[in-house]
């Protein structure tokens, strides 16, 4: 892609389809810390060493333990510590994402930006190998780390699908991404669980929970290296002052200051915070109220997310084609209705019912990957040229298992209330919001401030 007269230009076609495909495999790598450590293995695991450093080593499922543990004086309940980490490293990220976003859109090489950040990410993977006892703040430090390396290569990712793909091409690319993806963390899945389940060389289970974690990092570094080798670099399109990470509150100004210039882009990064934020904590929360609130075995949390997996892939292909007739816009709120029948319907399963409980995991898998993949390419029209990354900063600071009001609600009313199920049913709110926010949006008058082609359907 290049520039014309402030207009967009493409490669031709077989150049764009070789980059969409190496563009592809980035979901594949990064799937890995997504699915594998953030939905089903981190979190539970570091519940435990929490409930360790509290001492509650023993704790029953279903059962809260009744100690705090002490950060900097501030009391935490170690039920609801990992949800304050995830909230830690969105607020992070949210501060440093605009910067992130600004030096990739003044770089002549958006590809490393995403390599760098994904490695200095896979290290942080890699490393909870070695947390264990009690050392629940050694786990913390990294998921923080993962957390924001995996948002920050995820913004230079998705400006790159700007570069990669038309605007009428866009919603087909982002799904199928997205179900390519789903993919490789079914396939890292699968692995994990034969681990856990054969349990090589007599391990314990936890520490093939830290070999997982080993294994994740080396596939997220690993797999990154096609898009690396596969992607162009190209010329910046806008060159502005220099910018650095100290410059964070001033450049998170200059970004906002910018968008307010484009009220309709404006309107759905705030519908997308809300109803996005109900979705990655249902996603973010699925494991550990499984496994603390329904009593699932370990087993059966992994069957389920690889039910989110298989679904997640049919589900992004069917949105994706759906999209191409009615337009995201409509598909994302019909899939917005629902995600609310999904959290009304898991308040209500039955403690141990394993039936319900993977009834309702296919459920959020016809919907997730969808939801993602078509927000993602319908917000990527309403982007003002040579601010992709940029953009995509604001973008991706509530994407990906990393929503901060999500996961702050979530903690704290388990914290006050003691269960799991007040805690998912008061992220009901989060999709409502964000729906009627979302209906308030105008795509196509969006589109046309922003400068950009208008799709053959909006």
């Amino acid at each position: 892609m290049s520039t014309l007269d402030g207009a967009r230009v493409y490669d031709d076609l077989p150049t764009r389809r070789r980059e969409q495909r190496a563009w592809y495999w980035y979901e594949w790598a990064q799937s890995a810390f997504v699915t594998t450590i953030s939905v089903v293995l981190a979190l539970p695991y570091l519940t435990a060493i929490a409930n360790n450093a509290a001492g509650c080593p023993d704790l029953a499922d279903g059962d809260t333990c009744p100690n705090n543990l002490s950060l900097l004086g501030i009391p935490l309940n170690p039920g609801s510590a990992v949800f304050y980490v995830i909230t830690v490293a969105t607020v992070l990220s949210f501060l440093a994402m605009p910067v992130v976003g600004a030096l990739a859109d003044r770089s002549d090489s958006k590809r490393r930006w995403l390599a760098g950040y994904a490695w200095v990410g896979a290290l942080a993977a890699a490393c909870l190998f070695f947390v264990s006892g009690t050392n629940w703040m050694l786990g913390a430090f990294l998921m923080i780390v993962g957390n924001v390396c995996v948002i920050a290569s995820l913004t230079v990712y998705a400006a790159i699908l700007i570069d990669v793909a038309e605007p009428d091409e866009r919603d087909h690319v982002s799904t199928r991404g997205w179900a390519f993806g789903y993919v490789g963390g079914l396939v890292l899945l699968v692995i994990s669980l034969a681990l856990l389940t054969i349990k090589p060389g007599g391990l314990e289970t936890g520490q093939i929970v830290r070999c997982c974690f080993l294994l994740a990092g080396l596939w997220w570094a690993g797999f990154t290296l096609i898009p690396y080798l596969g992607l162009k670099d190209r010329p910046s399109i806008e060159k502005r002052e220099a910018v650095t990470f100290s410059g964070s509150f001033g450049q998170l100004k200059d970004t906002l200051n910018h968008a307010r210039d484009y009220p309709q882009t404006l309107k759905f990064l705030v519908a997308f915070l809300f109803f996005n934020d109900g979705v990655q904590t249902v996603i973010a929360a699925a494991a550990v109220y499984g496994q603390f609130e329904l009593g699932m075995k370990q087993e059966y949390i992994f069957f389920a997310v690889i039910l989110v997996q298989i679904f997640g892939i049919l589900g992004a292909i069917a949105m994706g084609r759906m999209a191409a007739s009615r337009g995201a816009y409509r598909v994302i709120l019909m899939a917005l209705v629902v995600w609310v029948v999904l959290v009304v319907a898991g308040y209500f399963v039955p403690s141990g019912s394993v039936t319900v409980f993977l009834l309702l995991a296919a459920g959020i898998g016809l919907v997730v990957a969808g939801t993602q993949a078509l927000s993602r390419s319908l917000f990527s029209q309403l982007i003002p040229l040579g601010r992709e990354a940029e953009y995509f900063s604001l973008y991706q600071a509530c994407e990906r298992g990393t929503s901060w009001l999500g996961t702050l609600v979530f903690g704290l009313v388990h914290q006050f209330t003691g269960s799991y199920r007040w805690a998912i049913a008061a992220l009901l709110i989060f999709f409502v919001i964000g729906g009627a926010l979302l209906r308030r949006v105008d795509i196509a008058r969006g589109i046309r401030e922003a400068g950009n082609e208008m799709p053959a359907v909006v």
